[in-house]
């Protein structure tokens, strides 16, 4: 499949492309969808994102490549498609539903600008790329030359494991902390109303724990002082096999967490917090307020939500009418399937 992937995106202009990874029910098992082998399944779509140093310059490029990608927007020139990138929604433009006759797939893929990653990334601005990159994604670019973005990719995997740290009980198993960690980027996104299965994060997280163990053992060991795993524990109504957690849940540890937070939802957090102050006191209370699971999912569910609204209202635009028409119905026959 890896050099299925290389040969899709090398007739892409890859000059100052600095990233490149693949994700999704095409690329990565979910429950639902035919075993992921040699071949994708023909029905599914291969999703990408292209991470550029220059959002101008790769259309320009790409657009004189493969003008069938693109809708009517194409019409108004790179500059202006740049623009619209880069300026609206999520920070990331979408060419949908592209067929790759030669290879016999079918494609998604997104373009956005290293800086704009970089602060979702870093500080949760927009929850959308660096809520597709906590969950197992396949790499297409060694980010050894990258440190700076590699650094950016860790953190906000550390970020998503505190805070679904800080929205778990003291003891849980290894299947509910990478569900909390999935859901950060779903519960608020309003695609789950109409549009997504409802069953989605248990599709994603259910066949692939042990990836998700992989992704996260590096942040886990970074907590090391927080968290104990046990990886011969059970679950505590079965007795089945299960690898188990256990947080330090003081106020100490809880304020930890808290002051480490990404910038996007500290902000939410002491906006949202039943009390008046700067964050360090905001902090104070919430490391010691039942409500405080509650309140955290209310302010991820906040830049969630906006995210993903002002994303797929500008997704229309960049796919056409046609293809946005025909990609929603795929959709909700997966949401009355479920």
């Amino acid at each position: 499949m890896l050099d299925l992937y290389r040969r899709t995106v090398t007739r892409f202009p890859l000059g100052n492309v600095s990233y490149m990874f693949a994700y999704g029910s095409g690329v990565k098992q979910q429950v639902g969808y035919k075993q992921i082998e040699k071949q994708p399944d023909p029905k599914s779509v291969i999703d990408l994102v292209f991470c550029v140093r220059d959002s101008l310059g790769f259309h320009a490029e790409n657009l004189h490549r493969h003008p069938g990608h693109y809708s009517a927007l194409q019409n108004l020139g790179a500059n202006f498609v740049a623009q619209y990138q880069d300026r609206w929604g999520a920070g990331v433009y979408f060419n949908t539903l592209v067929p790759l006759q030669d290879l016999g797939i079918t494609i998604k893929y997104g373009v956005v600008n290293e800086q704009n990653l970089m602060d979702d990334l870093l500080n949760w601005r927009y929850l959308y790329l660096a809520g597709r990159l906590q969950k197992p994604v396949t790499h297409l670019v060694n980010l050894t030359d990258n440190p700076r973005l590699q650094t950016a990719i860790d953190k906000n995997l550390l970020s998503a494991l505190q805070a679904a740290l800080l929205l778990l009980p003291e003891k849980f198993t290894a299947y509910e902390l990478f569900h909390a960690i999935a859901g950060l980027s779903y519960k608020g996104d309003f695609r789950m109303i109409f549009g997504e299965n409802k069953q989605k994060v248990h599709n994603i997280v259910f066949p692939q724990v042990s990836e998700f163990f992989h992704l996260y053992q590096p942040a886990m060991s970074t907590l090391s002082e927080y968290l104990a795993v046990n990886l011969h524990g059970q679950e505590p109504k079965s007795n089945k096999p299960a690898i188990v957690f256990e947080q330090d849940k003081s106020s100490r540890a809880t304020a930890y967490h808290l002051h480490r937070l990404p910038q996007e939802l500290c902000r939410r957090l002491q906006s949202n917090a039943a009390c008046q102050g700067d964050y360090a006191e905001v902090v104070e209370h919430l490391s010691m307020a039942p409500l405080l699971p509650k309140i955290l999912q209310v302010s991820v569910n906040d830049i969630v939500w906006r995210s993903s609204v002002t994303q797929s209202l500008k997704n229309i635009a960049s796919a056409g009418v046609f293809k946005s028409l025909v990609y929603s119905y795929r959709k909700a026959k997966k949401t009355f399937a479920a």
